[in-house]
């Protein structure tokens, strides 16, 4: 997928994912969230000998939604535990 491609892919994910968690943010925060999360999407299936991200379709959408979800999950633990312990 060409840059453009991932940016629409990547905005399109994080967007569905921020959704999903509560945890959505402005553009530019959902498509990195969403390239991020197709990353560890991908590395996550690999992990389970499946493969990741492997273009335009509805599979890889749900395995970048997923490494998206997985993300803003981590985040929200990072961001909960500062919080919690600044107290």
């Amino acid at each position: 997928m060409g840059i453009l491609a991932w940016i629409l892919f990547g905005g399109l994910a994080g967007l569905v994912a921020g959704f999903l968690t509560g945890g959505g943010g402005g553009i530019i925060y959902n498509v990195i969230v969403g390239i991020v999360g197709a990353l560890l999407g991908g590395f996550i299936m690999n992990l389970f000998g499946e493969s990741g991200v492997t273009g335009w379709n509805w599979r890889s959408f749900g395995v970048a939604v997923l490494g998206a979800v997985v993300l803003l999950i981590v985040l929200g633990f990072v961001r909960g535990g500062a919080r919690g312990r600044s107290r």
